[in-house]
């Protein structure tokens, strides 16, 4: 388990008060337990929430769905826990990829499951957990998609290759990014070294998002 020499940048989202603008939160912070993340916390709930309706007698569906919106659900925070326990950070990208993957298999299914409800009149209180639920997968999945692209920012490769040495040398280049980053927000929003910082971040996210999507597993 490497994270725990690490220091990543775990993004938060938080909703706008338009309540359709995401905004990503950046915080350092270091996890020597899976149990530990926000992100497993809160794909632990969704799971629970799963077995909260997959319980409601209301809630008719066939065995076969039954069956595979729960192990769907589960198998988020089963492949956020492989992924931390992994020596490297590929490996850990990989099974991130794929908790989010199940993560939108269960927004999918629920969303299914919602046209069905709104067409024969299914009780309003069904529907409101479904929906909820709903939103819980897609906090897992901006969750882990925030996590995704600061990994793949890191030059740090896991534990089988980290040493003092390295750990060092990151820890410094981290604190001169942050010092720098906090410079640069303190000047003027139209001043040119701000202006020019803020485009090239841009870019960077722009250019993780097409890679991620290019390895995620099956494609």
């Amino acid at each position: 388990m490497y994270l725990k020499h690490l220091e990543f940048e775990y993004r938060k989202f938080q909703i706008s008060k338009n309540e359709t603008d995401p905004q990503p939160e950046r915080t350092s912070m270091t996890y020597d337990r899976f149990e530990d993340l926000p992100v497993w916390q809160k794909a632990a709930e969704l799971y629970e929430q799963t077995e909260d309706l997959l319980e409601n007698h209301a809630f008719k569906v066939t065995s076969g769905f039954r069956d595979q919106l729960d192990r769907a659900s589960l198998s988020v925070s089963n492949n956020i826990a492989e992924g931390f326990e992994r020596g490297t950070t590929n490996e850990l990208l990989q099974f991130i990829y794929i908790a989010r993957g199940s993560s939108g298999e269960v927004r999918s299914m629920l969303t299914v499951k919602l046209r069905r409800a709104n067409k024969a009149n299914w009780p309003m209180d069904l529907k409101s957990q479904i929906s909820n639920l709903k939103s819980v997968a897609e906090n897992c999945s901006r969750q882990l998609r925030g996590w995704a692209d600061s990994l793949q920012n890191s030059e740090i490769t896991g534990q089988r290759h980290l040493n003092d040495r390295v750990r060092r040398e990151q820890g410094q280049k981290q604190r001169a990014t942050a010092l720098e980053k906090q410079l640069l927000a303190n000047l003027p929003a139209s001043h040119p070294l701000r202006r020019a910082a803020e485009e090239k971040e841009n870019d960077q996210r722009a250019r993780r998002e097409t890679e991620g999507r290019g390895r995620r597993p099956g494609n």
